[in-house]
Protein backbone atom coordinates (compact mmCIF):
# COMPACT_ATOMS: atom_id res chain seq x y z
CA UNK A 1 0.00 0.00 0.00
CA UNK A 2 3.29 2.25 0.30
CA UNK A 3 2.30 3.77 -3.45
CA UNK A 4 -0.76 4.66 -2.73
CA UNK A 5 0.04 6.19 0.84
CA UNK A 6 2.96 8.35 -1.75
CA UNK A 7 0.38 9.12 -4.21
CA UNK A 8 -2.32 10.88 -1.90
CA UNK A 9 -0.34 11.93 0.86
CA UNK A 10 2.90 13.78 -1.01
CA UNK A 11 5.83 13.73 0.79
CA UNK A 12 7.25 16.38 -0.95
CA UNK A 13 4.08 18.85 0.04
CA UNK A 14 4.37 17.59 3.55
CA UNK A 15 8.14 18.13 4.10
CA UNK A 16 7.20 21.96 4.09
CA UNK A 17 6.12 21.23 7.47
CA UNK A 18 9.08 21.54 9.03
CA UNK A 19 10.57 24.60 7.71
CA UNK A 20 6.90 26.38 8.01
CA UNK A 21 7.79 25.55 11.77
CA UNK A 22 10.79 26.49 11.99
CA UNK A 23 9.82 29.68 10.21
CA UNK A 24 6.79 30.30 12.74
CA UNK A 25 9.59 29.39 16.01
CA UNK A 26 12.09 32.29 14.76
CA UNK A 27 9.16 34.83 13.56
CA UNK A 28 10.73 36.85 16.90
CA UNK A 29 14.15 37.45 15.01
CA UNK A 30 12.00 39.71 12.53
CA UNK A 31 10.16 42.10 15.36
CA UNK A 32 8.76 44.57 12.58
CA UNK A 33 7.18 41.59 10.50
CA UNK A 34 6.48 38.61 13.37
CA UNK A 35 2.93 38.88 13.54
CA UNK A 36 2.94 38.76 10.12
CA UNK A 37 5.24 35.66 9.59
CA UNK A 38 3.76 33.77 12.44
CA UNK A 39 0.37 34.19 11.03
CA UNK A 40 0.92 33.56 7.69
CA UNK A 41 3.42 30.36 8.39
CA UNK A 42 0.57 29.43 10.69
CA UNK A 43 -1.91 29.44 7.71
CA UNK A 44 0.04 27.58 5.77
CA UNK A 45 0.44 24.82 8.38
CA UNK A 46 -3.07 25.00 8.82
CA UNK A 47 -4.07 23.97 5.03
CA UNK A 48 -0.98 21.90 4.77
CA UNK A 49 -2.52 19.65 7.67
CA UNK A 50 -5.85 20.09 5.88
CA UNK A 51 -4.82 18.93 2.32
CA UNK A 52 -2.89 15.92 4.59
CA UNK A 53 -5.73 14.82 6.27
CA UNK A 54 -8.08 14.65 2.82
CA UNK A 55 -5.22 13.02 1.27
CA UNK A 56 -4.53 10.33 4.09
CA UNK A 57 -8.92 9.66 3.38
CA UNK A 58 -8.00 9.40 0.44
CA UNK A 59 -5.71 6.53 0.76
CA UNK A 60 -7.93 5.01 3.22
CA UNK A 61 -10.41 4.52 0.47
CA UNK A 62 -8.39 3.86 -2.12
CA UNK A 63 -6.97 0.87 0.00
CA UNK A 64 -10.32 -0.24 1.36
CA UNK A 65 -11.66 -0.73 -2.04
CA UNK A 66 -8.16 -2.46 -3.34
CA UNK A 67 -8.59 -5.50 -0.80
CA UNK A 68 -9.09 -8.86 -2.18
CA UNK A 69 -12.53 -9.31 0.31
CA UNK A 70 -13.80 -5.74 -1.43
CA UNK A 71 -17.66 -6.53 -1.03
CA UNK A 72 -18.13 -3.47 -2.88
CA UNK A 73 -19.78 -0.97 -0.34
CA UNK A 74 -18.09 1.91 -0.78
CA UNK A 75 -17.08 4.24 2.22
CA UNK A 76 -16.27 7.20 0.11
CA UNK A 77 -19.35 9.15 0.93
CA UNK A 78 -19.20 8.97 4.52
CA UNK A 79 -15.07 9.92 3.69
CA UNK A 80 -16.21 12.64 1.69
CA UNK A 81 -18.51 13.95 4.82
CA UNK A 82 -15.31 14.15 6.47
CA UNK A 83 -13.31 16.08 3.72
CA UNK A 84 -16.08 18.64 3.65
CA UNK A 85 -15.84 18.99 7.61
CA UNK A 86 -12.22 19.29 7.57
CA UNK A 87 -12.68 22.17 4.81
CA UNK A 88 -15.12 23.86 7.27
CA UNK A 89 -12.75 23.74 10.37
CA UNK A 90 -9.51 24.88 7.80
CA UNK A 91 -12.07 27.86 6.65
CA UNK A 92 -12.59 28.61 10.22
CA UNK A 93 -9.39 28.27 12.20
CA UNK A 94 -8.52 30.80 9.08
CA UNK A 95 -11.09 33.01 9.55
CA UNK A 96 -10.33 33.33 13.07
CA UNK A 97 -6.29 33.65 12.37
CA UNK A 98 -6.96 36.67 10.06
CA UNK A 99 -9.47 38.18 12.42
CA UNK A 100 -8.14 37.64 15.70
CA UNK A 101 -11.83 36.52 16.66
CA UNK A 102 -12.30 33.58 18.71
CA UNK A 103 -14.16 30.69 16.66
CA UNK A 104 -17.37 30.68 18.74
CA UNK A 105 -18.02 34.28 17.97
CA UNK A 106 -17.47 33.16 14.28
CA UNK A 107 -19.75 30.34 14.50
CA UNK A 108 -22.52 32.89 16.38
CA UNK A 109 -22.70 34.55 13.14
CA UNK A 110 -22.42 31.94 10.95
CA UNK A 111 -26.11 30.77 12.86
CA UNK A 112 -27.43 33.81 11.47
CA UNK A 113 -26.52 33.00 7.52
CA UNK A 114 -27.89 29.19 8.00
CA UNK A 115 -30.41 29.82 5.76
CA UNK A 116 -28.54 31.01 3.45
CA UNK A 117 -25.85 28.31 3.68
CA UNK A 118 -28.39 25.87 3.54
CA UNK A 119 -29.56 26.97 0.38
CA UNK A 120 -26.02 27.56 -1.37
CA UNK A 121 -25.61 24.08 -0.28
CA UNK A 122 -28.54 22.47 -0.72
CA UNK A 123 -27.50 19.85 -2.85
CA UNK A 124 -24.41 18.92 -1.10
CA UNK A 125 -26.76 18.49 1.98
CA UNK A 126 -29.06 15.78 0.33
CA UNK A 127 -26.28 14.30 -0.96
CA UNK A 128 -25.01 13.82 2.29
CA UNK A 129 -28.21 12.82 3.95
CA UNK A 130 -28.67 10.07 0.50
CA UNK A 131 -25.19 9.00 0.73
CA UNK A 132 -26.06 7.88 4.90
CA UNK A 133 -29.19 6.35 3.45
CA UNK A 134 -27.35 4.35 0.65
CA UNK A 135 -24.89 3.24 2.95
CA UNK A 136 -26.81 2.37 6.13
CA UNK A 137 -29.43 0.01 4.21
CA UNK A 138 -27.06 -1.29 1.61
CA UNK A 139 -29.14 0.16 -0.91
CA UNK A 140 -26.45 0.43 -3.79
CA UNK A 141 -22.86 -0.69 -4.07
CA UNK A 142 -20.39 -0.46 -6.65
CA UNK A 143 -20.64 -3.81 -9.13
CA UNK A 144 -24.71 -3.72 -8.60
CA UNK A 145 -26.97 -4.10 -11.81
CA UNK A 146 -29.51 -1.36 -11.59
CA UNK A 147 -31.70 0.20 -14.04
CA UNK A 148 -33.14 3.69 -13.19
CA UNK A 149 -35.33 4.35 -16.44
CA UNK A 150 -36.22 8.28 -15.62
CA UNK A 151 -32.43 8.67 -16.54
CA UNK A 152 -32.12 6.19 -19.05
CA UNK A 153 -29.61 4.07 -17.28
CA UNK A 154 -29.25 0.58 -16.73
CA UNK A 155 -25.57 -0.97 -16.27
CA UNK A 156 -23.24 -1.77 -13.57
CA UNK A 157 -22.66 1.11 -10.77
CA UNK A 158 -18.47 1.95 -11.17
CA UNK A 159 -18.28 4.62 -8.58
CA UNK A 160 -20.54 6.14 -6.06
CA UNK A 161 -19.26 9.35 -4.14
CA UNK A 162 -21.04 12.05 -2.26
CA UNK A 163 -22.48 14.24 -5.36
CA UNK A 164 -23.17 11.43 -8.12
CA UNK A 165 -23.02 8.33 -8.54
CA UNK A 166 -21.34 7.05 -12.46
CA UNK A 167 -23.02 3.86 -14.14
CA UNK A 168 -21.53 2.12 -17.15
CA UNK A 169 -24.59 1.10 -19.58
CA UNK A 170 -24.24 -2.22 -21.43
CA UNK A 171 -24.22 0.03 -24.91
CA UNK A 172 -20.81 0.81 -23.13
CA UNK A 173 -21.77 4.57 -22.64
CA UNK A 174 -22.06 6.40 -18.57
CA UNK A 175 -24.87 7.98 -17.22
CA UNK A 176 -23.86 10.05 -13.81
CA UNK A 177 -26.96 10.72 -11.43
CA UNK A 178 -26.89 12.84 -9.07
CA UNK A 179 -27.03 10.94 -5.33
CA UNK A 180 -29.72 12.75 -3.60
CA UNK A 181 -31.93 11.35 -6.90
CA UNK A 182 -31.15 7.80 -6.64
CA UNK A 183 -33.28 7.56 -3.04
CA UNK A 184 -36.32 9.97 -4.77
CA UNK A 185 -36.71 7.48 -8.09
CA UNK A 186 -38.02 4.32 -8.74
CA UNK A 187 -35.07 2.11 -9.80
CA UNK A 188 -34.48 -1.82 -9.65
CA UNK A 189 -31.22 -3.35 -8.41
CA UNK A 190 -30.09 -7.00 -10.12
CA UNK A 191 -28.11 -7.58 -7.13
CA UNK A 192 -30.62 -10.37 -5.27
CA UNK A 193 -30.93 -11.74 -8.66
CA UNK A 194 -27.19 -11.99 -8.91
CA UNK A 195 -26.87 -13.52 -5.30
CA UNK A 196 -29.80 -15.77 -5.44
CA UNK A 197 -27.63 -18.21 -8.16
CA UNK A 198 -30.83 -17.82 -10.63
CA UNK A 199 -32.03 -16.17 -13.17
CA UNK A 200 -35.35 -16.00 -14.32
CA UNK A 201 -36.43 -16.77 -17.95
CA UNK A 202 -40.03 -15.81 -18.58
CA UNK A 203 -41.15 -16.53 -22.36
CA UNK A 204 -43.86 -17.89 -24.42
CA UNK A 205 -44.51 -19.72 -27.24
CA UNK A 206 -47.91 -18.53 -29.07
CA UNK A 207 -49.55 -21.74 -30.34
CA UNK A 208 -51.83 -20.80 -33.04
CA UNK A 209 -55.68 -22.18 -31.74
CA UNK A 210 -56.81 -23.59 -35.07
CA UNK A 211 -54.21 -26.55 -34.42
CA UNK A 212 -55.32 -27.54 -30.76
CA UNK A 213 -57.46 -30.70 -30.83
CA UNK A 214 -58.12 -33.72 -28.98
CA UNK A 215 -55.60 -36.62 -29.59
CA UNK A 216 -57.16 -39.69 -31.21
CA UNK A 217 -55.79 -42.86 -30.63
CA UNK A 218 -53.23 -43.47 -33.27
CA UNK A 219 -51.54 -40.15 -32.18
CA UNK A 220 -51.69 -41.32 -28.65
CA UNK A 221 -49.74 -44.35 -29.77
CA UNK A 222 -47.19 -42.47 -31.74
CA UNK A 223 -46.97 -40.12 -28.82
CA UNK A 224 -45.97 -42.84 -26.48
CA UNK A 225 -42.53 -43.41 -28.59
CA UNK A 226 -41.59 -40.05 -26.90
CA UNK A 227 -39.12 -41.14 -23.91
CA UNK A 228 -40.22 -38.05 -21.73
CA UNK A 229 -43.53 -38.46 -21.84
CA UNK A 230 -44.28 -42.63 -22.24
CA UNK A 231 -44.63 -42.85 -18.42
CA UNK A 232 -46.98 -39.64 -18.60
CA UNK A 233 -49.17 -41.14 -21.67
CA UNK A 234 -49.58 -44.81 -20.28
CA UNK A 235 -51.11 -43.07 -16.64
CA UNK A 236 -53.59 -41.20 -18.83
CA UNK A 237 -54.57 -43.57 -21.12
CA UNK A 238 -55.60 -46.12 -18.48
CA UNK A 239 -57.00 -43.44 -17.22
CA UNK A 240 -59.18 -42.81 -19.96
CA UNK A 241 -60.08 -46.25 -21.03
CA UNK A 242 -61.05 -47.15 -17.09
CA UNK A 243 -63.73 -44.18 -17.45
CA UNK A 244 -64.76 -44.89 -21.25
CA UNK A 245 -65.70 -48.58 -19.76
CA UNK A 246 -67.22 -47.35 -16.92
CA UNK A 247 -69.17 -44.84 -18.70
CA UNK A 248 -69.69 -46.82 -22.22
CA UNK A 249 -73.52 -46.51 -22.31
CA UNK A 250 -73.21 -42.86 -22.78
CA UNK A 251 -69.75 -41.92 -24.21
CA UNK A 252 -70.61 -41.41 -27.67
CA UNK A 253 -68.93 -38.19 -28.10
CA UNK A 254 -65.09 -36.72 -27.30
CA UNK A 255 -66.93 -34.18 -25.21
CA UNK A 256 -68.88 -36.55 -23.08
CA UNK A 257 -66.11 -37.30 -20.97
CA UNK A 258 -62.08 -36.25 -20.32
CA UNK A 259 -60.02 -36.35 -23.26
CA UNK A 260 -56.07 -35.53 -24.10
CA UNK A 261 -55.50 -32.49 -26.21
CA UNK A 262 -52.20 -31.94 -28.01
CA UNK A 263 -51.66 -28.82 -26.00
CA UNK A 264 -51.60 -30.77 -22.74
CA UNK A 265 -49.58 -33.47 -23.78
CA UNK A 266 -47.31 -30.98 -25.42
CA UNK A 267 -47.27 -28.59 -21.93
CA UNK A 268 -45.84 -32.65 -19.83
CA UNK A 269 -43.78 -32.73 -22.91
CA UNK A 270 -41.81 -29.40 -22.08
CA UNK A 271 -42.11 -29.77 -18.29
CA UNK A 272 -40.37 -33.42 -18.82
CA UNK A 273 -37.71 -31.73 -21.01
CA UNK A 274 -36.77 -29.09 -18.88
CA UNK A 275 -36.38 -31.34 -15.42
CA UNK A 276 -34.00 -33.42 -17.83
CA UNK A 277 -31.51 -29.99 -17.90
CA UNK A 278 -28.98 -29.73 -15.13
CA UNK A 279 -28.70 -26.38 -15.96
CA UNK A 280 -32.95 -25.19 -14.93
CA UNK A 281 -34.06 -25.57 -11.53
CA UNK A 282 -36.83 -27.91 -11.13
CA UNK A 283 -36.54 -27.76 -7.43
CA UNK A 284 -36.30 -25.99 -4.37
CA UNK A 285 -37.35 -22.38 -3.85
CA UNK A 286 -36.89 -20.91 -7.40
CA UNK A 287 -40.39 -21.52 -9.20
CA UNK A 288 -40.85 -23.94 -11.97
CA UNK A 289 -43.66 -23.35 -14.41
CA UNK A 290 -45.15 -24.28 -17.42
CA UNK A 291 -48.70 -22.77 -17.91
CA UNK A 292 -51.47 -21.38 -20.36
CA UNK A 293 -52.02 -18.00 -20.16
CA UNK A 294 -55.16 -16.08 -22.02
CA UNK A 295 -55.87 -16.31 -25.42
CA UNK A 296 -55.61 -13.46 -27.61
CA UNK A 297 -55.57 -12.39 -31.18
CA UNK A 298 -51.77 -13.92 -32.22
CA UNK A 299 -53.10 -17.32 -30.58
CA UNK A 300 -52.53 -19.51 -27.09
CA UNK A 301 -49.50 -17.80 -25.35
CA UNK A 302 -47.73 -20.99 -23.40
CA UNK A 303 -45.42 -19.78 -20.84
CA UNK A 304 -42.31 -20.71 -19.47
CA UNK A 305 -41.47 -19.16 -16.06
CA UNK A 306 -38.32 -21.01 -14.99
CA UNK A 307 -35.25 -19.89 -13.53
CA UNK A 308 -31.42 -20.85 -14.99
CA UNK A 309 -28.54 -22.26 -12.23
CA UNK A 310 -26.33 -19.40 -13.36
CA UNK A 311 -26.66 -15.47 -13.65
CA UNK A 312 -23.80 -15.19 -16.13
CA UNK A 313 -25.55 -12.88 -18.53
CA UNK A 314 -23.66 -14.81 -22.12
CA UNK A 315 -24.25 -18.52 -20.44
CA UNK A 316 -27.87 -17.28 -20.02
CA UNK A 317 -28.99 -16.51 -23.26
CA UNK A 318 -27.29 -19.73 -24.28
CA UNK A 319 -29.97 -21.40 -22.39
CA UNK A 320 -32.54 -19.48 -22.94
CA UNK A 321 -31.98 -20.22 -26.97
CA UNK A 322 -31.88 -23.80 -26.94
CA UNK A 323 -35.00 -24.11 -25.02
CA UNK A 324 -36.99 -22.09 -27.41
CA UNK A 325 -34.81 -23.53 -29.99
CA UNK A 326 -35.58 -27.61 -29.21
CA UNK A 327 -39.71 -26.54 -28.41
CA UNK A 328 -40.18 -24.50 -31.59
CA UNK A 329 -38.71 -27.50 -33.68
CA UNK A 330 -40.58 -30.34 -31.18
CA UNK A 331 -44.11 -28.38 -31.37
CA UNK A 332 -44.92 -29.75 -35.08
CA UNK A 333 -44.44 -33.47 -33.50
CA UNK A 334 -47.90 -33.04 -31.59
CA UNK A 335 -49.59 -31.33 -34.45
CA UNK A 336 -49.17 -28.10 -33.44
CA UNK A 337 -48.87 -24.73 -35.34
CA UNK A 338 -46.51 -21.50 -33.39
CA UNK A 339 -48.20 -18.57 -34.27
CA UNK A 340 -46.52 -15.97 -36.09
CA UNK A 341 -47.95 -12.98 -38.48
CA UNK A 342 -47.93 -13.55 -42.22
CA UNK A 343 -44.66 -12.74 -43.65
CA UNK A 344 -44.06 -11.75 -47.57
CA UNK A 345 -43.36 -15.82 -48.21
CA UNK A 346 -47.28 -16.11 -46.89
CA UNK A 347 -48.71 -14.11 -49.06
CA UNK A 348 -46.88 -15.32 -52.01
CA UNK A 349 -48.07 -18.51 -51.68
CA UNK A 350 -51.73 -17.30 -51.51
CA UNK A 351 -51.54 -15.19 -54.43
CA UNK A 352 -50.02 -18.63 -56.31
CA UNK A 353 -53.09 -20.38 -54.91
CA UNK A 354 -55.32 -17.98 -56.46
CA UNK A 355 -54.09 -17.95 -59.54
CA UNK A 356 -53.90 -21.82 -59.78
CA UNK A 357 -57.63 -21.84 -58.85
Amino acid sequence: YDDILVRNLRPNRMAWFAPLIVLYTNAYLFPDYQVLISKAALFVILWLAVLTLTGLLSAVNEIYESRPNYNGVSIQGYLDIAKILFALVGIILSITLITDESPIVLLTGLGALAAVIMLIFQNTILSLVASIQIAANDLLKEGDWVEVPSFDADGDVVNINLHTIKIRNFDMTYSVIPTYKIVDVAYRNWRGMKESGGRRIQRSLTVDMVSIKFCDREMLERLRRIDLIDAYLDEKIARLDAYQREHADHFDSPLDGPQLTNIEVFRAYITAYLKTRSDIYTTGDMPFLVRVLSPGPTGLPVELYIFTRTTEWEQYEGIQAAIFDHLLAAAGSFELRVFQEPTGLDFSAFAKAVRDV
